[in-house]
């Protein structure tokens, strides 16, 4: 049996509030799930839908995660902010990848610290 789980990956340099981050998060994680097949969206929630907040330093780090998460074939959404409250429009904050194997998605993000 194969352990499941999420990665959201935000952008330090931002600085985003709590609130701002936390919906960020939010944003990145629904976008990601939507993309998921079925079967490993009902393994995952069945699970307990395991999720891990990681960080990068700037924007180039984020669209290189995301190109690499979709050349393996993970799920994966890159979230851009209206720029309605703290930032300005069309603002890259998140990337959301998964849920996939756990072991799997490790290789690609194992080395990220924690946010």
């Amino acid at each position: 049996m194969f352990s499941y789980k999420q990665c959201i990956v935000i952008r330090s340099d931002l600085k985003l509030s709590t609130g701002k981050l936390a919906v960020q998060v939010a944003h990145a994680a629904i976008g990601a799930y939507e993309r998921a097949e079925p079967k490993i969206r009902r393994a995952w929630k069945g699970e307990g839908q395991k999720k891990v907040v990681l960080k990068v330093n700037e924007l180039k780090e984020l669209y290189e995660l995301e190109k690499k998460a979709k050349r393996l074939g993970f799920p994966a959404a890159l979230i851009t902010d209206a720029g309605l409250t703290e930032i300005p429009p069309d603002t890259v904050t998140a990337l959301g990848i998964g849920p996939a194997k756990s072991e799997e998605l490790d290789r690609l993000t194992g080395d990220l610290p924690l946010l």
